[in-house]
């Protein structure tokens, strides 16, 4: 759970850093970096199950 609330909160530091700098294109890198972070977890969650398809 502690994970979580250091997560949201580094989320909303960067939410106000963009905001006091508009620095608005962070905002998209970080977006693109959590889904790829995304699809590395499930991916790897996955992979098992894929070898016994084939």
């Amino acid at each position: 759970m502690r994970k979580f609330t250091h997560f949201f909160r580094l989320m909303g530091e960067l939410k106000a850093f963009a905001v006091q700098n508009k620095a608005w294109w962070i905002v998209p890198l970080v977006i693109v970096l959590l889904l790829y972070g995304v699809l590395i977890v499930s991916g790897q969650a996955v992979a098992p199950f894929i070898y016994t398809l084939f």
